[in-house]
């Protein structure tokens, strides 16, 4: 397979980011029982996350070709790697709150780079289109796998013990594996860089994009689709703790369960999208999910579930919540693709670094209305919150299917 190595390195970078940026879920439950920390206060972990991700998005993106696409991703790996080698040894909450900081701004490095990397290896918008597809799926393997890793590290008999945090010894080796396979791959970045502009070209043509309609609904598309599915996979396993009154390590691992449908999702999309135009899957996934939103919310009402409830013997409903997140799962993927495919490879790391910045602001908007919502009201009102960004991304895709882009190079 033509550029197999490079493929296989921006697997291995993505599934090591899905485990550190998706396991704020985790942490939120565990230092609220750890620390004593409120739901609303745990909550600010998302934007400790997400922050650095925009803010760090936006200053590096329109130059990031000229800093080096695989020196980003090393640099971003060895810090990762430093602090999760300081983990085991956290002792308050202000060392989760530096963690996430540094994850958000090494994960800002990473996806811009994975992005426009994408443009460098496959050939044809169908290729990058499945490409997308497989490579979100697999970054939702890791999320999945790193729910697994950290219910494994959970003491359900001591609610307060630190034990899980051992977990990041075994997070910091990977880190550092997928650092010494990647500084051991070659990458040719030419076609991402244009050499006809310095610094302030390269800040021009970002603005420029800014100057589509296409783009602009884009944006709100992944604005609005990060803000739901941020707000399921951080708040799903309090909500099975709190609401389904489940065992500590169950709520981890519904976790890995949602991650695990939205890995099936987007592989799926990566053969839905050879066969059917992107503007069909995304209308089908967001109506498909609100139905299935209203109809399995409901059961979680009043619902008794026994402390020896475990996989086999859980109500129906245990199973349909993180079920549903297969339906979420093709659509970032799909109008990521679209995008980037509609543009010049040169301004590929400008527009990932945009994706990359409203995704986050969205992810942080989305998991702290969510905590706030599921503090002051119920876990089931905080989710069915989620139908109104949805009735908006699906009108914001309409429109921006409707758009073409024409840019001047």
């Amino acid at each position: 397979m033509k550029n197999f190595n490079i493929k296989a390195v921006l697997f291995l970078n993505y599934f090591v980011f899905a485990i550190l940026l998706n396991s704020v879920g985790t942490v939120i439950l565990q230092v609220q029982q750890n620390f004593g920390i409120s739901k609303s206060s745990a909550s600010i972990l998302e934007g400790f996350k997400d922050l650095p991700i925009a803010i760090c998005s936006f200053i590096l993106a329109s130059f990031l070709p000229k800093i080096g696409i695989k020196n980003s991703m090393l640099a971003a790996l060895f810090m990762v790697s430093c602090m999760c080698f300081v983990m085991p040894f956290a002792s308050g909450f202000w060392i989760f709150k530096l963690l996430f900081a540094i994850v958000g701004v090494s994960f800002a490095l990473i996806k811009i780079s994975v992005f426009t990397s994408i443009g460098l290896v496959t050939e044809t918008d169908k290729e990058h289109s499945s490409f997308m597809g497989f490579l979100e799926g697999f970054f939702m393997i890791g999320v999945l796998a790193g729910n697994l890793l950290f219910s494994l590290y959970i003491d359900d008999h001591n609610p307060q013990s630190t034990h899980w945090l051992n977990v990041y010894w075994v997070l910091g080796a990977l880190s550092t594996l997928s650092f010494l396979f990647l500084f051991f791959s070659k990458l040719n970045e030419k076609e991402v860089k244009s050499e006809k502009t310095d610094l302030l070209g390269d800040l021009k043509n970002s603005a420029s994009l800014f100057s589509y309609k296409k783009v602009l609904f884009f944006l709100l598309c992944a604005f609005l689709f990060v803000l739901v599915e941020q707000s399921f996979q951080t708040w799903t396993p309090t909500f099975y703790k709190e609401i389904l009154k489940v065992p500590t390590s169950m709520s981890i691992q519904a976790g890995a369960v949602l991650a695990g449908a939205f890995a099936l999702g987007r592989f799926l999309s990566g053969f839905f999208s050879k066969k059917f135009s992107w503007i069909y899957v995304v209308s089908f996934c967001v109506i498909g999910f609100a139905v299935s939103l209203l109809l399995v919310l409901p059961l979680t009402h009043h619902i008794h579930i026994g402390t020896d409830t475990n996989w086999l013997n859980a109500p129906l409903v245990v199973y349909l919540f993180p079920l549903m997140g297969g339906l979420l799962a093709p659509i970032y993927p799909s109008i990521n693709s679209v995008i980037l495919a509609s543009i010049p490879k040169y301004l590929h790391s400008a527009m990932s670094g945009l994706i990359v910045v409203f995704s986050a602001i969205g992810g942080t908007i989305g998991s702290i209305i969510t905590g706030f919502v599921f503090q002051e009201f119920s876990g089931q009102q905080a989710f069915y919150l989620s139908l109104i960004p949805l009735s908006l991304l699906i009108t914001s895709a309409i429109f921006m299917n409707k758009l073409k882009i024409n840019p001047k190079k």
